[in-house]
């Protein structure tokens, strides 16, 4: 099962590259970024319908509806907070004057170090977890800190210029003040120099790292099965570069969907926390989950509804 979904990752990638431009500059209109968007999210429903058919035969049918939703459910708490990603992503990209059609290949870029992270980060978590149980406890105090700072530091935004890693970045590498098309690097009266789209891409990495930090022991709060882990993980950032450019121009109009992620981190943590005491069903994490997330999408649109065009 891990060697095929791999296999079909890698097709799926490469297909999505082609589809949205292939090698060339390419700005990614709304309705290509709908579609592709559709696409991923019918795919993550087809792969958890057919792993349900596969586990039914395998394993039985309660069993097989149990790592199914646990699947749907971890893949809805990854889309949610992938959301956040893309505050960020539009945070970076404004403060670089990204022209839009050189953003598509820093996010497949960004996208391709994600997979191999949290292929890193999801392997070492699930053999810590099944060494150290204990370790769960952890991971919710960490989640109930995490969205409690959300709350408070939801208007605030850093400070990308006195950032240390691009300040070490620009001390041991020549950039040149402007882009070069797509190019992160050229040769410059022979010497090899590198344009600020290295520095997004820098960026874009380590803003991955922060989330999978903060979304891997949110999904170990419903299942700590490696591969359903793996799987909701992977899907939800391969639909992140065609949701990115889904919500880029009215991403404004949901500023305060940032809440209600703080409050779904939050009751993943207490859920962690209170499980030897109360166990909370999957399929009653769900609904919960979608309540959050609707409540905040509809606040959202509302307040912001004299911005629509």
């Amino acid at each position: 099962m891990w060697v095929v979904f791999i296999g079909f990752v890698l097709t799926m990638l490469a297909v999505d590259v082609i589809a949205l431009g292939g090698s060339r500059a390419h700005k990614v209109s709304l309705r290509e970024a709908a579609a592709w968007s559709v696409v991923w999210v019918s795919l993550a429903l087809a792969f958890d319908f057919g792993l349900w058919l596969y586990l039914t035969e395998t394993i039985g049918r309660e069993a097989a509806t149990a790592r199914a939703m646990e699947f749907l459910t971890g893949y809805v708490i990854e889309k949610s907070l992938s959301v956040d990603n893309i505050f960020v992503f539009l945070m970076i990209f404004g403060h670089f004057a990204v022209p839009p059609h050189y953003q598509r290949k820093v996010l497949l870029y960004g996208v391709l170090g994600a997979i191999v992270m949290r292929i890193i980060m999801i392997l070492a978590g699930s053999w810590v977890v099944s060494q150290f149980a204990w370790v769960l406890y952890l991971f919710g105090i960490f989640l109930v800190i995490t969205g409690l700072r959300m709350l408070v530091s939801s208007e605030q935004e850093p400070d990308l210029e006195n950032n240390p890693l691009l300040k070490l970045a620009k001390k041991l590498l020549p950039f040149t003040p402007e882009f070069h098309q797509e190019k992160f690097s050229f040769r410059q009266h022979g010497k090899r120099v590198f344009t600020p789209l290295l520095l997004v891409l820098i960026l874009i990495e380590v803003s991955d790292v922060v989330f999978a930090v903060d979304s891997i022991p949110a999904i170990f709060a419903v299942t700590t099965d490696p591969f359903i882990v793996f799987t909701s993980n992977i899907f939800a950032i391969m639909g992140l570069r065609a949701l990115y450019f889904l919500l880029a121009d009215m991403a404004d109009r949901f500023h305060l969907l940032k809440f209600g992620l703080a409050f779904v981190l939050m009751f993943v943590g207490l859920k962690m926390l209170i499980v030897k005491w109360v166990h909370i069903p999957t399929d009653v994490s769900l609904m919960v989950i979608g309540a959050i997330l609707c409540s905040a999408i509809t606040a959202s649109l509302f307040v912001t509804r004299h911005k629509k065009h």
